[in-house]
């Protein structure tokens, strides 16, 4: 299982070069509002240093990481929820994402425009956040209307989800994002199913120039900073312009220029992390001579639901799982040799599955 992230932000933040510079696509880029019109889709790999160890001791023929599916659409506006740019009709395609990647300009660039005519970070989120509690908005509305036509039989059902409704409506309505409102179990579990936009985590990325330096820029990384700390939320710092180029050289080139820059990590590869984290998941592994691959799942998932990422029929006919750390796995240099030393353990289908866990599933077919 990989998961999911939809890539949002005012029109020229750079939400274009960011997804390229994730995925290596390539999608058109301009200096003008609106370059992106239909969303761009591609995948990125989950960086994990245990999967190639894993694959050497296992004399594995492939290594599968597990991945981030990215859609990229078009730039929200004030004022989308009543038409005016694009509209925010194009928000049904990241209705499902898992997360939400919010790209926040931060760099000046003065050939680049910006629709709001300077630079605020703070206040270019304030905006995307409104139009996305508007649009969360129309949904519940709908779904509102949809109850209320079921009250004629007055069913129980009916009367408990328009309650629900009317306090998803009430935290939105005072433009508050529904991961941050405090909901009950019920209407967090509503909000989910509905794929309210506001209901799902988010991730901002501070969208830089090149080397820093700038005055402005930095301190609109720093109030973009502080405004994700009081939401409880990641900010990760992204030249993204920059990484869109390396990401085009090959990995020796890339290599040498990144030192030439004193660049260690990539901001990218630091957000493809951080979205994982914001998300909960864990990555376990499964493997053999033929693949070894790591897999996501939610943090405190069983061994039962980790079958079940493989094969339903594992989960169906789950009997037991071996389990190692991959750190015992790999200090012991062997699965025969790790065997040998006690270190593999039988677990229950209620084993909760730890973070880099090697599992081998037993199952009757």
């Amino acid at each position: 299982m990989g998961f999911s992230c939809g890539i949002v932000g005012l029109p020229n933040a750079g939400k274009t070069t960011l997804f390229n510079a994730l995925t290596g696509h390539g999608a058109p880029a301009g200096a003008y509002p609106f370059t992106t019109i239909a969303p761009n889709h591609g995948s990125v790999l989950v960086p994990d240093v245990r999967l190639a160890a894993l694959g050497a001791i296992m004399r594995s023929e492939r290594q599968v990481p597990t991945t981030i599916h990215l859609v990229d659409i078009a730039g929200l506006v004030r004022g989308a929820s009543r038409g005016e740019g694009l509209g925010n009709e194009f928000l049904g395609h990241i209705r499902e994402v898992d997360a939400i990647i919010h790209v926040v300009r931060c760099f000046r660039a003065p050939g680049v425009a910006h629709v709001d005519g300077t630079v605020n970070p703070v206040r270019d989120v304030q905006t995307l956040a409104t139009e996305l509690c508007l649009a969360d908005l129309e949904t519940v509305d709908r779904r509102k209307e949809r109850a209320q036509s079921r009250l004629k039989g007055a069913t129980a059902p009916a009367l408990t989800e328009l309650d629900l409704l009317d306090g998803l409506a009430a935290s939105l309505n005072q433009g508050v994002a529904l991961r941050s409102a405090p909901l009950t179990p019920a209407a967090q579990a509503l909000a989910r199913m509905m794929c309210l936009l506001t209901a799902k985590p988010v991730v901002y990325v501070g969208n830089h120039d090149e080397g820093g330096g700038d005055p402005a820029g930095e301190a609109g990384l720093a109030a973009l900073a502080t405004l994700a700390c009081q939401e409880q939320a990641a900010m990760v710092p992204v030249c993204a312009q920059l990484e869109s180029e390396l990401v085009e050289l090959d990995p020796a080139e890339r290599a040498s220029f990144m030192a030439a820059l004193g660049v260690q990590t990539l901001g990218v590869e630091r957000l493809v992390l951080v979205s994982y984290q914001t998300l909960n998941l864990i990555t376990f592994f499964t493997g053999n001579s033929k693949e070894v691959r790591a897999r996501t799942l939610t943090a405190g998932g069983t061994a039962h639901q980790a079958a079940g990422q493989v094969h339903s029929d594992m989960a169906r006919g789950f009997i037991r799982a071996e389990v190692i750390p991959s750190s015992e796995l790999i200090r012991a240099g062997s699965l025969a040799a790790a065997r040998e030393r006690g270190l593999v353990r039988l677990e229950g289908r209620d084993y909760v599955v730890a973070d880099g866990d090697v599992l081998y599933f037993r199952f009757s077919s």
